[in-house]
């Protein structure tokens, strides 16, 4: 009996694999198709996870330049800086802290606003004052955490102002939030239509072989028998149109890369998890088209 059923399960998994070679080769071209219409789905969901990663990374790069400036008094002793500097630097929140001096200042607006080169120059007085500028750490670049920061660093008898651009911050975050609904609104939409397309493709197989399986199920077949090859089928042309949607991609980012601007490759996960979802979505799918129309037929 325990000899018997290690075979039965072997003659099963051969029957699965040999049944799917024959669909695939009996029906090349349904199978490309079928593979073309997933690639051609999770194409636009790999361009989406492109479009996406690149924003998030420009993003990013924007949210590094969050920080808070304290403008001194031009009568702030050195003490006084440096104490301000001493607690500021152990709040939990603050990366590092620069002071910047009024020369520092007026070399920075030499090369940063060379249309005012010439103003500057004409001036006797060096009218920039010093400056601290408190870099905040990653996770805590939020409006929340600046204000709370520059109302801290206001509080300081050396301290004239203090800004931290509150509206460009908070339309920052804004834009933030909104990308994270958009990227998950579209990329369920999109999952969901590659999901329906193999569907399709495996109910055409279904009805293309519909003979064989009533004969099957005439001749006393369990249905899960029946389903193993359609699931292996899907979870195949899942694979192929992954791999075909992945080649799109990355073409797309070579050609934008070398002749449009420079843009970052996604991550390798994201990659692995798209031809996996691929799969996965040709699983479910081709087990969803299989149970709701196998009684059909």
């Amino acid at each position: 009996m325990n000899r018997s059923r290690p075979k039965k399960e072997r003659s099963d998994v051969f029957y699965t694999i040999r049944e799917t070679l024959t669909a695939f080769k009996r029906a090349p071209l349904l199978t490309g198709l079928s593979a073309a219409m997933v690639g051609l789905a999770l194409f636009v969901v790999g361009l989406f996870g492109l479009a996406t990663y690149n924003v998030q990374v420009y993003m990013e790069t924007l949210e590094e330049r969050v920080e808070v400036v304290a403008y001194l008094r031009d009568d702030a002793t050195t003490e006084e800086i440096a104490d301000m500097v001493r607690a500021l630097t152990s709040l939990p929140e603050v990366l590092g802290v620069d002071f910047v001096t009024k020369g520092e200042a007026l070399e920075r607006a030499y090369r940063e606003l060379p249309e005012f080169s010439e103003i500057l120059t004409d001036l006797e007085v060096n009218p920039l004052p010093a400056s601290l500028e408190i870099q905040l750490r990653p996770g805590n670049r939020t409006p929340e955490t600046a204000n709370r920061i520059a109302e801290q660093a206001g509080l300081y008898p050396p301290v004239e102002e203090v800004q931290y651009g509150e509206e460009w911050v908070d339309k920052l975050f804004t834009l933030r939030r909104m990308g994270a609904v958009t990227t998950t609104v579209l990329g369920t939409a999109f999952a969901v239509v590659a999901a329906l397309i193999i569907g399709t493709a495996v109910r055409i197989a279904i009805f293309a072989r519909q003979e064989e399986i009533k004969i099957m199920q005439l001749v006393g077949a369990r249905d899960a028998f029946i389903h193993r090859p359609f699931l292996l089928e899907g979870g195949i042309t899942g694979a192929l149109g992954g791999a075909l949607a992945l080649a799109l991609t990355y073409t797309t980012f070579w050609s934008v890369f070398h002749y449009l601007f420079i843009i970052s490759w996604i991550p390798w996960e994201w990659v692995g998890i798209g031809v996996s979802s691929g799969i996965v979505f040709g699983v479910l799918a081709s087990g969803y088209a299989v149970r709701k129309h196998l009684r059909e037929v």
